[in-house]
C-alpha cells in the first residue's frame, strides 16, 4: 500500500470508528453519517486505485460497531419503552445473524437475519424530532418493524448480497434507471406533500435532532454508577447483556483483525471474563462513592485499568491452545471499555423506564 492509499484508509477507517460516538448526542444526523460512510467507504477506495483485501468482513465488522453505538443510545435516549423492545430485538437478531454470516460465509443468511434495526432506529428518531413516541404502543411499533422488514430490507439484503449488485454499476449499465428512479421519487414526493402531510398528526414540538435531556434523576454520572450498583436485577441483567453484546462483536471483528489466532470459543470466553471483572470494579467503586462524572474520563481511566489484562490474557491464551497479538487485544480492550461504560451508565435508565411502565 503506497502511503497516499495508507492515509485515505487510515482516513476512512477513522471517521467509521469516531462518527458513530456522536450518535448518542444527535441520533439521527449522527446515523445518517454513518450510513453514508457505510455506503460510499469502498467506492472512495476504489477512486484512489485501492481495493482492501477481506472487505466484506471489515465492512459487516464496521457495521455491526456503529449499529452497537445506536443500540447503546436507546438505552439512554428512548422514552418509548415498547420501541426499545423491539429495537433491542432487531438489532441482537442481525448481530447473531452477521456471526453466523461470518463464521459460514452464506449469503443467505444476511437475507434470514436482515438490518432492520438500522431503518427502524432512523424512524423513531425521525418521529421524536417531532412527536413524543411513547403515545404509540407496542403492536404499532411492531407494525412499523415489519413494514420495514419486509418492504425496504428484505428486498435491499437481497439486491447487495445474495444477488451481490452494485446500485453505482447497475446506474452507469442502465442508462434509464437513473431518471426513472429522479421521476418515483419526485411522485411519491409529491403524493406525500399532497396527500400524507395534511394528515400527519400536529407536532408535540419544534424540530428537535439534540437527544432528549436525562431525566433528572439520571443526569449525573454518578447517579448512573449508583443505580447501577444498587439494583441487583439490573446489574445482573446488564453483565449478561454486556458478555452477549461484547462476545459477539468481538467475535465478528477476529474474522478480520490480523493477530488473532485464538478460536472463537476461547475469545468469547476470554472477553466474558473481562466483562465480569470490569463488571465487579464498577459496583466496587460506585459503592465506595467514587465516580468519575465525565463519560469520556470514565472511559479512559476504565481503559487504563483495563490494559492490565492484556499482560494476563497474553499469559493464559497461549496455555489454552490459542494466542493473541499486542495490538489486537489492545483494540479488543478499548472495544470492552467504550461498551461497558456506556452500557453501564446507561443500561439502569432504560430499565428504570421499564420499572416505571410495568407498575402502572
Amino acid at each position: 500500500m503506497s502511503t497516499g492509499e495508507t492515509v485515505v484508509f487510515l482516513a476512512v477507517i477513522g471517521a467509521r470508528f469516531l462518527v458513530p460516538l456522536l450518535i448518542p448526542r444527535v441520533p439521527l444526523p449522527a446515523i445518517v453519517a454513518c450510513l453514508v460512510l457505510d455506503a460510499a467507504d469502498q467506492s472512495i477506495f476504489q477512486a484512489f486505485g485501492y481495493d482492501p483485501p477481506g472487505y466484506q468482513g471489515y465492512d459487516k465488522a464496521m457495521d455491526v460497531y456503529y449499529l452497537a453505538l445506536a443500540y447503546l443510545s436507546t438505552l439512554r435516549n428512548w422514552s418509548s419503552v415498547a420501541a426499545y423492545r423491539v429495537g433491542r430485538f432487531l438489532y441482537f437478531y442481525r448481530l447473531v445473524g452477521v456471526v453466523a454470516f461470518e463464521l459460514t460465509h452464506t449469503r443467505a443468511l444476511l437475507l434470514v437475519f436482515p438490518n432492520t434495526f438500522e431503518y427502524f432506529f432512523m424512524a423513531y428518531e425521525a418521529i421524536r424530532s417531532r412527536w413524543t413516541p411513547s403515545r404509540w404502543g407496542l403492536r404499532w411499533w411492531i407494525g412499523v418493524a415489519a413494514v420495514i422488514w419486509i418492504f425496504v430490507k428484505l428486498p435491499q439484503e437481497w439486491w447487495i448480497h445474495v444477488a451481490q449488485l452494485d446500485f453505482t454499476e447497475f446506474l452507469e449499465e442502465n442508462s434509464w434507471a437513473g431518471p426513472t428512479i429522479v421521476v418515483l421519487a419526485l411522485v411519491a414526493a409529491g403524493a406525500f406533500w399532497i396527500w400524507g402531510r395534511p394528515r400527519l398528526l400536529p407536532a408535540d414540538h419544534p424540530w428537535r435532532l439534540t437527544a432528549d435531556p436525562l431525566p433528572a434523576a439520571w443526569r449525573s454520572g454518578a447517579d448512573q454508577a449508583r443505580g447501577y450498583a444498587e439494583r441487583g436485577a439490573v446489574r445482573r441483567a446488564a453483565t449478561l447483556e454486556q458478555v452477549v453484546l461484547l462476545g459477539l462483536l468481538s467475535v465478528v471483528f477476529a474474522q478480520t483483525l490480523p493477530g488473532v489466532e485464538a478460536s472463537n470459543i476461547q475469545l468469547f470466553v476470554g472477553i466474558a471474563v473481562v466483562v465480569v471483572v470490569n463488571a465487579a470494579f464498577a459496583v466496587a467503586v460506585a459503592r465506595r462513592s467514587r465516580s468519575v462524572e465525565a463519560t469520556a474520563l470514565a472511559f479512559l481511566a476504565r481503559t487504563a485499568a483495563n490494559v492490565v489484562l492484556v499482560v494476563l490474557a497474553a499469559w493464559l491464551l497461549p496455555h489454552a491452545g490459542g494466542d493473541i497479538s499486542a495490538a489486537p487485544a489492545l483494540f479488543f480492550l478499548t472495544l470492552i471499555s467504550l461498551v461497558t461504560t456506556l452500557h453501564g451508565r446507561w443500561f439502569p435508565i432504560q430499565a428504570s423506564r421499564a420499572a416505571a411502565l410495568d407498575a402502572r
